[in-house]
């Protein structure tokens, strides 16, 4: 069973059909929707500040999931995929959003909605990731406009699809 702690009297809630690895960390004041995942070894740590997750949102092998003491909360939108290894610390992800395995997402960053976040990208503090895009590199810039099929396949068939991974563990 996952580890699940309770930290300043703040204690995790979790929405229905979720699936938490054995040795995932979820502690502190952590709201998750529906249908949500979070995998080997990643850590949704909400002990310095409130961390909110939607609906289907999948957190993969390593992630890492924190905020900044009082200071950056971390907002998390429906059918967000954070990809192995990847951190988002403190930021706004909205909806149908993908962040790609070892991303990292600083403070006030914002990512609008249907946009990827490219592998291995930095998205610096403050910075606005634009809806229908993908950014790339460090620091991260916009590299390419989506168009809405190409980011309900990329974005959308992730999210599912984690969906349907967590019920083979369950």
């Amino acid at each position: 069973m996952a580890l699940i702690k309770a930290v300043q009297g703040n204690e995790p809630t979790f929405g229905e059909n979720c699936f938490l690895a054995e040795n995932a960390t979820i502690v502190g004041e952590v709201t998750m929707g529906d249908e949500c995942s979070v995998w080997f070894n990643a850590v949704v740590r909400g002990d310095v500040h409130s961390i909110n997750m939607g609906d289907k949102v999948n957190v993969q092998d390593g992630a890492v999931i924190h905020c900044t003491y009082q200071k950056a909360k971390t907002e998390i939108g429906n059918n967000v995929s954070i990809g192995h290894n990847a951190v988002v610390h403190g930021c706004t992800i909205e909806d149908n959003v993908l962040i790609g395995m070892g991303a990292v997402v600083m403070d006030h960053a914002v990512v609008k909605k249907n946009s990827i976040v490219a592998a291995g990208a930095v998205v610096l503090q403050n910075t606005i990731v634009e809806s229908n895009s993908i950014y790339a590199g460090v620091p991260a810039k916009k590299v390419k406009d989506l168009d809405e099929s190409e980011y309900k396949t990329l974005i959308g068939r992730t999210a599912d699809q984690y969906v349907m991974y967590s019920e083979w563990f369950k």
